[in-house]
């Protein structure tokens, strides 16, 4: 049974602490890392300057201090001499008597990795017995006899101890170098904070977690490493942990918009150790899968009062039509006319409920952002009037991008619709479109109205809320604000200095792009990858063929050129499509398909990797995915 490095560590700290000489081992920036009890009691060290990250200028100061140097009339020259002889790193060997007439002999090593080991070993017993040599040498005897055999085993136990301590040194060196490489190897930022907030320890990811941080982060301030803003959100929290109690929450970072998950959990002696990951595209999936949810619990509440209602309206539209052609006084045709119209509304207003509660599935392909949005303005400028501009402004990357063209494109054009009412008969309204860091996709469409009232920036994205009176129907903000949640965004809305602001926030997800080449198809049906394989040539590509995980990634590292992946979740043996990917390299582009339905854990989660093809599927919807040009 294999011992935990912990445990190993533990008892590599119980033995030297029973050996009879004090050690210490200090890091390349000169702090400690380890040192045993002896060293605390022969220099009579506070516990702060033995702590792990203790700076060995201040341990110097501190005995210094107390005259372990003897007189001296600037302390700060002492410790400074001593750091510069430390950071030269030489092996050296030296014999000293200390204010007290204790004698040591002070022995220091370089570690491979930066910084040494020093082991201070008292050798006052042994300095008397050569003096006793050296005054008594005319009398050689039994007793000189005696004292150089003390003497020739006090060096021998003197060699057996640095042996250990050489060894010692070794193992630690290991297994620092095996807990680096696992934390550094990990999608996350692992740190320990002091009892003060200086980090003490960093696996070099908070660049990666939090990108425009620094990766040196060791002996900063947390507040330093975070910047003021996302320290604030974290603060409270971190106090929290200071107090004794474990903290896990989220926030938004301000610089790109990521999403953070952060765990702080006290350590026994008034630190905190922390746990930080980007779940950016987590809480995509998540928001989507919530907001399918909802719909879900809509749809199953509203479809039975839905159906009810529209067999009330076609009841009333039957007899008013009965009523139309009865010989009616003026007055009473003009009603009849006004009730079947509203009757009529009434079966409009039911179509949007079941269009917004009804089954609608984001179906994302390959989209030309900028086609996209120069179609719009197109498509929408005859509904405006004379004096009302329309303009857009698109500094998106020139990429295709994963996006269902068609529900966006709905959605914009009712938010220029709702824009141009808002204006009147003039104004200007401006569409723009901008990436924040290759996360999110930004879309806010801006109008020179009056402006959002306190009332309508509360719940306009409520069903039925309408500031039109009887022209409105209240759905079409929520219809906007569904399609965003489906695809894992988000919709806010504002007031600005000249009108309003609605601003759609989608999940960056560029398409993947193949241009003929080489493709891994990977399904376990005989009959359904004879029909995939017919598609991935026609269009253009040459294909290769697995069944299973196991098979398509040992395929994937022996055969070059292979320019994309496409495989179904479920394969043959216990491995799934989402672990072939995990075993894949992260720039191969790859694509999954499924017949799952969308409340699979399998299927959810293959969603936040990226597009996902629903069985059965055409050759065009495949090609908007391979070659977006195509689509």
């Amino acid at each position: 049974m294999e011992l935990s490095e912990q445990r190993i560590k533990a008892l590599t700290t119980a033995g030297l602490n029973l050996i009879g000489q004090a050690l210490s081992i200090y890091d390349s920036k000169l702090r400690l890392v380890l040192s045993n009890r002896r060293f605390q009691e022969m220099f009579d060290l506070p516990d702060e300057l033995v702590r792990p990250g203790a700076e060995f200028a201040d341990t110097i100061r501190y005995i210094a201090g107390k005259g372990e140097y003897g007189p001296v009339e600037d302390i700060e020259e002492v410790v400074r001499h001593r750091v510069d002889q430390a950071l030269a790193f030489e092996p050296h060997y030296i014999e000293r008597v200390r204010p007290n007439g204790q004698v040591i002999s002070v022995e220091g090593s370089p570690l491979p990795q930066g910084g040494w080991v020093a082991v201070y070993t008292d050798i006052t017993r042994t300095k008397r017995v050569e003096e006793l040599l050296r005054a008594r040498s005319e009398e050689l005897s039994d007793q000189l006899l005696t004292h150089a055999e003390e003497l020739s085993a006090a060096n021998r136990e003197l060699a057996a101890t640095i042996s250990a301590l050489e060894e010692a040194k070794r193992q630690l060196t290991e297994i620092e170098a095996r807990t680096r490489m696992t934390t550094e190897m990990m999608p996350a930022h692992i740190a320990h904070v002091d009892a003060d907030g200086h980090y003490t320890y960093s696996n070099r990811r908070l660049s990666s977690v939090m990108p425009g941080r620094p990766s040196d982060i060791l002996g900063l301030h947390i507040s330093e490493a975070l910047g003021p803003r996302a320290f604030a959100r974290v603060a409270p929290h971190l106090q929290k942990a200071y107090g004794g109690r474990t903290s896990v929450f989220e926030f938004t970072e301000d610089h790109d918009q990521r999403r953070i998950r952060v765990s702080f959990t006290p350590d026994k002696e008034g630190g905190v150790y922390i746990l930080s990951m980007d779940v950016t595209e987590e809480t995509q999936a998540r928001v989507a899968l919530q907001q399918s949810r909802r719909r879900a619990m809509a749809a199953q509440m509203t479809s039975g009062l839905a159906h009810d209602f529209s067999n009330l309206l076609t009841i009333i539209l039957g007899m008013q039509g009965k009523l139309e052609k009865m010989d009616l006084p003026e007055e009473a045709a003009e009603l009849v006319a006004a009730t079947q119209q509203t009757a009529r509304r009434g079966g409009q207003l039911l179509n949007r409920i079941a269009d917004m509660t009804g089954n609608r599935t984001l179906h994302p392909q390959a989209t030309d952002m900028r086609s996209l949005l120069e179609d719009m303005k197109i498509l929408a400028s005859p509904s405006l009037p004379r004096g009302m501009g329309l303009s857009v402004v698109n500094t998106l990357p020139d990429e295709a991008l994963m996006l269902d063209p068609g529900m966006l494109q709905d959605a914009l054009l009712n938010l220029v619709l709702n824009a141009r009412d808002a204006c009147g008969a003039t104004g200007q309204i401006t569409i723009s479109a901008h990436a924040i860091s290759s996360i999110w996709v930004e879309i806010t469409v801006t109008d020179t109205g009056p402006g959002f009232s306190p009332e309508a920036l509360d719940k306009a994205l409520n069903p039925f809320f309408t500031t039109k009176g009887s022209e409105g129907s209240g759905l079409g903000l929520p219809m906007v604000y569904d399609m965003v949640k489906l695809a894992g965004g988000d919709l806010q809305l504002r007031n600005t200095t000249s009108g309003a602001a609605v601003i759609l926030r989608l999940p960056y997800r560029p398409a993947p792009k193949a241009q003929g080449g080489l493709a891994l198809l990977v399904e376990d049906n005989d009959d359904l990858r004879s029909q995939f394989r017919d598609m991935l040539i026609d269009l253009g590509l040459s294909v290769i063929e697995a069944t299973s995980a196991d098979e398509a990634s040992a395929l994937a590292a022996e055969i070059e050129g292979i320019s994309v992946v496409l495989s179904d979740i479920r394969l043959e043996g216990s491995g799934t499509g989402l672990d072939l990917i995990r075993r894949l390299p992260p720039d191969l582009p790859c694509i999954l398909m499924t017949s799952l339905p969308l409340s699979d854990p399998l299927h959810r989660e293959a969603l936040a990797q990226g597009p996902v093809l629903r069985k059965p599927f055409s050759r065009a919807q495949l090609s908007a995915l391979l070659r977006p040009e195509a689509a």
